[in-house]
């Protein structure tokens, strides 16, 4: 309210007091009666601010002259005004276009119109800071998420018996990782604003005992980005070799301290670029807020690896192989719990494996894939010989496929199973060779542990006194056996291109299926933007 409004009311009081009881009542209730209809006609397009409303009477939580909604029309504007901090779209919420509109509204109706405005803004900007500005699945098919999305009517009634300034400090993730994110994207906008890491390396590889140009262009960027101290070597020398090995062991890349294409490509990637990597981690991070288990599993599919997680540290890390990016072998990303592992697993072949790969090989050949059992819908084996492959489609062939337990079984010798519905589980492997590799997008969907059996050990041990030789006594079987893990664990499948440590660099990783790409359009085309900072 502006102070010539507030002494134009002033006036109207006093003058009013000099009425009776009854003129004095009357305009009161006309006001209080045109406020009411106002905000109830302005809250009819939105069923979940109605029923507020209808439930507290139509009366006003923001627009009113009381000392609470007083603060809550300070807190509501300081914290649509710093959106952008977290990485939300600002223009959506139009602070600016609040308060020009808070300036301006005069009478009842004006108000009730206003005040349905400042709720609508409120939720847009609660829900996004709490569960994301974007739905998941609609920008990839592979996020399966299951985003934990409040009630939008609680966000108003917990809001109305709130401290204003603690309840919008509340929204966001209290993870370390949004913290440290967040932190990390002011960092990048200030050095944005200084013009970022410098000229980029203009050779596409360079290697130790070279110099020139090119070498003088990556030892700069390499200081700026703080992987090496200052100096004024112009030769590409053992402190500069060092530098390269940190840079690559920060971006998921072998770490040999040479220079080639990968990590010249990786090193002159702008700061305009991993901002976007990070905002994009930063909205990932709001589509898990909620408690995530003291003890739980976190597969990050962009940095190959598996982790327990065990109160907020690391206690257990393994290298992984996720789905190649080809038709639908990319992992999805979604969270569930593990429940048991099976030692000595069959294979139970996926249908789409058994009809796209398997039987066009045995209308070839009728003894290929040799390792494989055929089976009918009662699980017994089938003669391959007494079956005409040539007959049937992937629609009518009427048989399953299973490789019986063994060494080269393509689950190896562990799988680890949290039941869901996308048939995606950690395993063992005989591929052994694949995890020595760079990237490691090969499977069909599911992950594969490079030391499974270590993974297991860690699982048991908090139900047995010595996990690897009760492990080590089911394997000895030879059978296939369940086992039953007493307190399940949380699993979450995430896709992070960006994303912190507890010490060192901020970590990147190549987007592999190019779901952050995808990502970052739609958050710019709902209005996210970049922004460069002073100071």
């Amino acid at each position: 309210m502006t102070l010539r409004a507030y002494r134009f009311s002033l006036f109207m009081a006093m003058s009013l007091m000099a009425l009776s009881l009854f003129s004095m009542a009357k305009p009161a209730v006309a006001q209080v009666t045109a406020f009411k209809q106002s905000v109830a006609e302005a809250a009819a397009r939105d069923k979940d601010i109605a029923a507020f409303y209808q439930a507290n009477g139509y009366k006003s939580i923001w627009v009113g002259r009381t000392g609470r909604e007083r603060n809550r029309r300070v807190a509501l504007i300081k914290a649509l005004s710093q959106a952008s901090v977290h990485g939300l779209p600002a223009a959506r919420y139009d602070a600016g276009g609040l308060q020009a509109k808070m300036k301006a509204a005069k009478g009842p109706r004006e108000r009730g119109q206003l005040e349905v405005e400042m709720s609508r803004a409120f939720l847009q900007y609660s829900r996004d800071l709490q569960t994301g500005v974007l739905i998941p699945s609609r920008v990839d098919a592979a996020i399966v998420r299951q985003v934990p999305y409040r009630d939008r009517t609680s966000y108003l009634v917990n809001f109305s018996k709130s401290s204003p300034a603690g309840f919008f400090k509340a929204l966001a993730p209290k993870t370390m990782e949004y913290n440290a994110l967040m932190k990390e994207k002011l960092r990048m906008e200030r050095l944005l604003a200084k013009g970022g890491w410098g000229a980029k390396v203009p050779s596409k590889s360079l290697k130790p005992g070279q110099s020139g140009a090119s070498v003088v262009a990556m030892r700069n960027r390499l200081i700026a980005m703080g992987f090496m101290k200052r100096t004024s070597s112009q030769t590409y020398d053992e402190t500069m070799k060092s530098g390269v090995q940190q840079f690559q062991l920060a971006h998921g890349l072998a770490a040999d301290g040479v220079a080639g294409p990968g990590t010249v490509a990786e090193i002159n990637v702008g700061v305009q670029s991993r901002m976007q990597s990070i905002i994009v981690g930063m909205e990932r991070e709001r589509w898990v807020n909620q408690e995530r288990g003291k003890r739980h599993i976190l597969v990050n599919i962009p940095d190959f690896t598996a982790k327990i997680i065990d109160n907020g540290k690391v206690t257990f890390q393994t290298r992984s192989v996720v789905g190649a990016n080809k038709a639908d072998r990319p992992t999805p990303e979604f969270s569930d719990v593990m429940e048991y592992m099976v030692i000595n697993p069959s294979w139970y072949v996926p249908r789409s494996i058994v009809t796209k790969e398997y039987l066009p090989a045995l209308k070839a050949n009728r003894n290929a894939v040799r390792h494989i059992e055929i089976t009918d819908n009662k699980g017994r084996k089938v003669n391959r010989a007494n079956v005409n492959f040539a007959q049937y489609t992937e629609k009518t062939f009427p048989f399953a496929m299973r490789q019986p337990p063994s060494k080269g079984n393509a689950l190896g010798l562990v799988k680890f199973i949290f039941p869901n519905r996308y048939n995606i589980y950690l395993h063992d492997t005989p591929a052994k060779n694949l995890f020595g590799r760079e990237s490691r997008a090969y499977s069909h969907g599911c992950v594969r542990l490079a030391d499974p059996f270590d993974f297991a050990y860690a699982l048991l041990a908090k139900q047995t006194s010595d996990p690897k030789g009760f492990f080590q006594a089911q394997l000895a079987t030879g059978k296939e056996q369940q086992v039953n893990l007493k307190n399940p664990v949380p699993v979450h499948i995430i896709y992070r291109t960006a994303f912190t440590t507890a010490k060192g660099h901020t970590q990147y990783r190549r987007d592999v299926y190019g779901r952050d790409a995808r990502i970052w359009n739609a958050l710019q085309k709902a209005g996210v933007a970049l922004r460069a900072v002073q100071g």
